[in-house]
């Protein structure tokens, strides 16, 4: 999802000026995580990038939060990161992906196990009834 953010105000009941608070998003989805790419103005107007990583997730008492992390990219350091990031990938795609998964939900269903016993004929056959007229 891509859209262009912010709020328009009328000046002198003609000119429309945009105030601009997020420039631009992109919403990425990716399994239980969405990552936010917001494109943000400085007072002065210059451009910066947040990152959010948010994940839901369900807390005490059933109620269902979304954990937030976020980081923020100025113009300054675009190139930096965005060699490391690639650095980053490059080495991953190298050297084999780890995919991280997390654990599966326990369920209640109750493991059954089954024993093995390995009885010889003999012991199998073997009946008495030594015990039966006793009273």
């Amino acid at each position: 999802m891509e859209e262009e953010a912010g709020t328009k105000e009328v000046i002198n009941g003609q000119e429309e000026k945009t105030i601009k608070e997020e420039i631009f998003t992109k919403i990425v989805r990716a399994g239980k995580r969405t990552y936010f790419f917001d494109v943000k103005a400085t007072r002065k107007d210059d451009y910066y990038l947040t990152i959010t990583e948010s994940k839901k997730r369900l807390g005490k008492e059933g109620k269902v939060f979304y954990e937030k992390h976020k980081i923020f990219l100025y113009k300054e350091d675009f190139e930096k990161f965005s060699d490391g990031l690639k650095d980053a990938v490059t080495y991953i795609d190298d050297n084999g992906r780890i995919v991280i998964q997390e654990p599966p939900l326990k369920t209640s269903t109750p493991e059954i196990k089954e024993e093995k016993t390995n009885l010889t004929t003999e012991e199998f056959t073997n009946i008495e009834f030594e015990d039966l007229g006793k009273q």
